[in-house]
């Protein structure tokens, strides 16, 4: 199901701990949305998963070591957090599939509308277009 209504955003928040973040970028980026906004929800308390697309090198972010292949994390996802380019996200929906998390969800400017049909056919809950970090934020108060 496509969730918009601010109650849904607000339920996955407060009934989530781990998020899985799909395209997260590395302390060297920590000036850039894929690094800052998953380094909040970290020290908010959520668990973070990295998954970083690129920086083959990197074997931690966040002090958690990355994940580079998103059927092999083990355990119940929450959220997949994905900081990808629209186009790119095709190539993720079947992994995305196979990790089962209840979750996925496509940050600020980021809108497929077949993933995310494909997604809530599985069974998953989509997220489109909206900001995890504004979001938490607001609901927080």
């Amino acid at each position: 199901m496509l969730l918009t209504e601010e109650i849904d955003i607000k339920r996955v928040l407060a009934d989530s701990t781990r998020v899985v973040v799909l395209g997260i970028k590395p302390e060297s980026r920590a000036s850039q949305p894929a690094h800052y906004v998953p380094a909040y929800m970290f020290k908010v308390g959520y668990d973070i998963v990295p998954a970083p697309v690129y920086y083959p090198d990197v074997e931690e972010i966040l002090g958690e070591p990355v994940q580079r292949d998103l059927r092999a994390i083990e355990g119940p996802v929450d959220i997949v957090d994905v900081f990808r380019r629209a186009e790119d996200i095709d190539a993720h929906v079947d992994d995305l599939i196979a990790l089962a998390p209840k979750v996925v969800w496509f940050q600020s400017g980021i809108r497929n509308d077949d993933a995310a049909r494909r997604l809530s056919e599985a069974g998953i809950d989509v997220i489109q277009d909206r900001c995890i970090l504004v979001d938490h934020q607001r609901w927080s108060r």
